[in-house]
């Protein structure tokens, strides 16, 4: 098993990624988003439209939406990231969304793009410099129907 299905592996259980969230990012655990799928290429989130994560308007809160969307590309970077040797820094340097329909249930948040991640780490550690991605991701509702879309830019940078 390589490091980033062990990293896969770890987070993948309900109980360990709740614990995870918990201790490292609370906003996100008690807004009660979730991975529903993970894998190298594609991580999809999930964020439900409840108490703590809706707006007075009867929709989920936009914050909680963009939790959401940078956690679906945030997972894939840290899955290629783990146990890398030179440890990798990653941080994200831009966030772009676009809104286009009330979240009024659960939004689905797909992001396939782990071989773009994965070619950005790798730039970075083959030449020694910082290296970025535009990330895309979209967030839908049960029926399919288009929520919204976000671009995070990550940047990658081996320690020394």
């Amino acid at each position: 098993m390589d490091a980033t299905e062990e990293f896969i592996s770890r987070i993948a259980g309900p109980l360990k990624f709740r614990m995870f969230l918990l201790s490292k990012l609370p906003s996100a655990f008690f807004s009660g988003i979730r991975i529903q799928k993970i894998s190298a290429e594609e991580c999809i989130t999930v964020v439900p439209y409840k108490w703590f994560s809706r707006n007075p308007f009867r929709s989920t809160y936009f914050a909680c939406l963009a939790m959401a969307a940078e956690m679906s590309t945030g997972a894939l970077a840290m899955a290629h990231i783990y146990k890398r040797k030179p440890a990798i820094s990653l941080l994200v340097t831009n966030f772009e969304a676009s809104y286009f329909k009330k979240a009024t249930g659960k939004t689905f948040f797909t992001c396939t793009e782990g071989e773009n991640i994965k070619a950005a780490i790798e730039k970075a550690i083959s030449t020694g410099e910082s290296s970025s991605v535009k990330v895309n991701t979209k967030g839908e509702d049960i029926h399919g129907n288009l929520i919204a879309t976000a671009i995070v830019t990550w940047s990658f940078k081996a320690r020394k």
